[in-house]
């Protein structure tokens, strides 16, 4: 699997070159059920400038980097896109030195498998790119970590992909209490758990929803489901309590060295082989937000970066479990 790191201050050529590469698919992914499923581009907007409007001016920049095209505007909106699935797990590690840790469990033919790192509207962000505009998790420079978790739900509704909402965290937030008043707020088209770190220590997860009000708590685990299992065969396939338990008893009895809960992650129950039912555990993730750092892991491989010297590259990473 290639990964590659990408540095960009504003959105310019890189950003474009990118997007020429990947927009082939995500078109096709985004038309699935049809264009009329889709929104139209002035619904986007509209929804946009409701609940995130600072994030308008960048919006637009992005899509005239990607040409001015109308499905790629409404694209780039993640509002109301088809839905989608994921695992992962994702937990906050409380020693001296704050850190977040999680897996992504998702398809490795949907996954854009991209470091980026912008300067967008004078904020530094680092992160996991989904779609070239949203992020799947990811740390800026004051310090505020984020991650997501698929909230094991069926449900659909109106509202926009998570990975934007990360985004949007990341951009204008500085504290897990401000990002905690954005996840409360900002629709979701699916359910969802947010968790934040900041460099004071704060956390939460937000347990957010379509259909009903967001739930802001203090869970320093998250995985497939959210206060109670709903869909139960999800549930059973992804292990999403069986991997909480296990966690939990992590955080609270073993209390593990840093270095120690870390590799947890890179060992089942945390990690899954399931590569081709779509929910192989992609890559590890480690935030330390105090020091703006994240790392990227694998089985016997780590790929360390720094937000204020973040070095531009690639690697080739070879997936345990996957069958050609």
């Amino acid at each position: 699997m290639l990964w590659r790191a990408i540095s960009e201050e504003l959105p310019g050529p890189k950003w474009a070159g990118l997007f020429a590469e990947y927009w082939p698919f995500y078109r096709k992914w985004w038309l699935k059920e049809g264009e009329p499923a889709r929104p139209t581009y002035a619904e986007c907007r509209r929804a946009l400038k409701a609940h995130m409007p600072d994030l308008i001016p960048l919006y637009e920049d992005l899509c005239d980097q990607a040409g001015g095209g109308d499905l790629a505007a409404r694209f780039l909106s993640f509002y109301c896109p088809p839905p989608y699935l994921s695992g992962c797990s994702q937990a906050v590690w409380g020693g001296k030195e704050p850190v977040m840790v999680r897996n992504y469990d998702y398809n490795t033919n949907a996954f854009d498998s991209l470091v980026l790192h912008t300067g967008w509207k004078g904020r530094r962000v680092m992160g996991t790119s989904d779609g070239l505009f949203g992020l799947v998790d990811g740390v800026n420079d004051a310090g505020l970590s984020i991650s997501l978790t698929f909230g094991g739900r069926r449900v659909v509704g109106v509202g926009f992909g998570v990975p934007l909402i990360l985004r949007y965290v990341l951009q204008t937030c500085e504290t897990a209490e401000q990002a905690g008043e954005i996840l409360a707020r900002v629709p979701t088209h699916m359910s969802y758990n947010v968790t934040v770190l900041d460099r004071k220590r704060k956390y939460l997860t937000a347990l957010m929803a379509p259909d009903r009000p967001a739930i802001i708590t203090k869970a320093a685990v998250a995985t497939n489901h959210q206060e109670n299992v709903e869909w139960i065969s999800h549930a059973r396939f992804t292990a999403t309590v069986e991997r909480e338990r296990y966690l939990l008893q992590r955080l609270r009895f073993h209390r593990d060295p840093e270095e120690k809960f870390i590799n947890t992650f890179l060992k089942p129950p945390l990690y899954s082989h399931q590569f081709n039912a779509g929910f192989g555990t992609l890559y590890t993730a480690v935030y330390r937000p105090r020091k703006r750092e994240m790392e990227h892991r694998w089985p016997g491989t780590v790929w360390h970066q720094k937000l204020d010297a973040f070095e531009e590259g690639s690697r080739n990473v070879l997936m345990p479990g996957i069958v050609a």
